[in-house]
């Protein structure tokens, strides 16, 4: 099984995902435009379409991705749109290193791998709690279902090593401590997604969104 940064790296060499397949995430949109902006991490940004929207609006920004190609990207797309100084894009394993500090706002989008690890991508959400400031954030959004046309992985066998998380996992993984957490959002939200032909899919995403009280 490759490394992440291995996997990662060829994924996007194969694939222009951010740009092409659509924009900002949905449900970031939906829970974070009423917050007010701060310090944001965003795990996995990928080609950095959330890191950017994010800048946007006014949010100061690490964003880290296994892949050294889609970050290449990604400072490319911040830099032509003048935000270059407003996101900080760094590449990082986050199954090896976790960035340092608190933030205002912890966005995991998406965290899926193939060449996870048993229990790694647990681990990652539950220290990703321990980077949320107090009164800040924590944005959890996972695949519940895929569209037909969802990007293929390499090849079949990690594919195969790709199991989607339950809502139950996603809750579990985070282990919130009784009376430091506010629950703002835990459910499987249906959307309809429209393909790169033009076809109509309707998906199911579980979100969760937490803040942290103290």
């Amino acid at each position: 099984m490759p490394s992440a940064p291995t996997f990662w790296n060829d994924f996007y060499t194969n694939n222009t995902w951010s740009h092409e397949h659509g924009t900002v995430g949905r449900h970031l949109v939906t829970e974070v435009t009423h917050l007010n902006p701060g310090t944001a991490l965003d795990l996995g940004c990928g080609e950095g379409s959330d890191a950017i929207w994010l800048a946007q609006q006014g949010w100061h920004v690490l964003a880290v991705d296994a892949a050294e190609t889609a970050l290449d990207r990604a400072r490319e797309h911040a830099a032509a749109l003048g935000l270059d100084q407003s996101i900080q894009f760094a590449q990082c394993d986050l199954a090896v290193d976790f960035p340092r500090g608190q933030y205002d706002l912890v966005s995991a989008q998406y965290l899926h791998s193939p060449v996870a690890q048993p229990g790694e991508r647990e681990r990652i959400l539950h220290r990703a709690t321990q980077a949320v400031a107090p009164n800040g954030h924590l944005l959890v959004v996972s695949h519940w279902t895929v569209s037909s046309w969802h990007p293929k992985m390499p090849n079949a066998s990690q594919a195969a090593h790709l199991t989607l998380p339950s809502p139950q996992e996603n809750r579990a993984a985070l282990q919130l401590a009784d009376g430091q957490w506010e629950i703002l959002r835990d459910e499987l939200a249906d959307f309809e997604q429209i393909g790169p032909e033009g076809q109509r899919e309707v998906r199911q995403d579980h979100v969760l969104h937490v803040r942290r009280l103290s």
